[in-house]
């Protein structure tokens, strides 16, 4: 049996060459696209611009690739998390396999928390997603429909690719999501609203930095390489260092921005001279960081700090000229916070 096109997550040209290969007139792709990524139509039967044959013949040849998300929790202070089924696109055979993406409202914003894969091949010691394994990568389609198939999905204000997975490892996946959010025939987003966040893996900095202009934000969590290798082992291989002094070459001074998010975890990361040495190390690099408490994962060692602790870390950073800001925890009760989303069969 042939298997249906995917359209959700092509581009105008894509569209332009499949339409010209099904029979199709030339401005059918942009009104295809106009649906899909404006108008967020999820069947073919919503595209009433095109004519009853043009219909038929899309629902012959091709699928929208929009999935409604099998489940919703919803947290005590409002916190969403939605579970997405994610078969191996490289497997004909379907996996039991899900991934899970969280919507953050406050008050005005609406911030979608993203997934670039299914599991995770970085393996971060205090990471519950790490902790199941690696998957797969999300193709594109699976990417863009966490956030076209939610029911907020057309008040969304905001999206940080900060789930499950690690973007810079499915760059290609990530890079044509962005493309299609910010492009003027996709969602035509500006990229200052979007924010892509890597632990690091330093060769696929500049690839990222031309190719788009979205903000970017470091996975730090410890300024000592020794230290850091045991929390997240990339750095064995990309030491932190190295990326911070390439950071430092681009063009920080304008819309595009560069943060460091950095869990505090009681007595391994969180006295003053871890956040004396995050100073020393930023020192010259106009950037931020987001201070986040660490969410416990059955199993693992770390706990987070003491309010006293943060607080004085947050202090001595601030003295030594550094933004900081605590980032305040949402759906922890549905295991929804950072770090937490690790699903990996059933949808119970």
């Amino acid at each position: 049996m042939e298997h249906k096109r995917i359209l959700l997550g092509s581009t105008l040209k894509e569209l332009q060459d499949f339409c010209a290969e099904s029979g199709f007139r030339k401005f059918t792709a942009k009104q295809i696209c106009e649906w899909l990524y404006q108008k967020n139509a999820r069947g073919f039967g919503q595209m009433t611009n095109l004519s009853l044959k043009d219909r038929a013949t899309l629902q012959e040849k091709a699928q929208t690739g929009i999935h409604e998300p099998l489940q919703v929790q919803q947290s005590a202070d409002g916190t969403k998390k939605y579970l997405f089924a994610s078969p191996n696109p490289d497997n004909e055979t379907p996996q039991d396999r899900f991934i899970e993406s969280v919507l953050i409202p406050d008050n005005e914003r609406a911030t979608l928390c993203v997934s670039s894969q299914s599991g995770c091949r970085m393996n971060c010691a205090f990471c519950a997603t790490g902790s199941q394994g690696f998957n797969h990568h999300l193709p594109v389609s699976q990417i863009l429909n966490q956030i076209q198939a939610i029911p907020e999905s057309d008040r969304l204000t905001n999206l940080v690719f900060m789930g499950m997975g690690e973007p810079f490892d499915n760059l290609d996946n990530v890079l044509k999501a962005l493309e299609v959010l910010t492009a003027p025939w996709g969602r035509a987003w500006s990229p200052t609203r979007i924010t892509v966040s890597t632990v690091g893996i330093t060769p696929q900095l500049p690839r990222f930095m031309e190719a788009c202009r979205c903000h970017l934000a470091i996975s730090l969590h410890n300024p000592f390489a020794s230290e850091r290798a045991e929390l997240m082992p990339v750095e064995k291989t990309y030491p932190v260092r190295e990326l911070v002094e390439m950071l430092k070459t681009y063009d920080w001074y304008g819309q595009r921005r560069v943060s460091f998010e950095y869990i505090l975890m009681d007595g391994f990361n969180d006295t003053p001279r871890h956040a004396l040495s995050t100073a020393k190390l930023l020192q010259g690099l106009p950037c931020r960081v987001n201070l986040i408490n660490y969410h416990e994962v059955p199993g693992k060692p770390y706990r987070k700090s003491s309010p006293q602790k943060t607080e004085s870390f947050q202090k001595i950073l601030q003295e030594k000229g550094i933004i900081c800001t605590l980032r305040k925890s949402r759906g922890e009760d549905i295991m929804a916070a950072c770090g937490l989303l690790a699903k990996t069969k059933g949808a119970e």
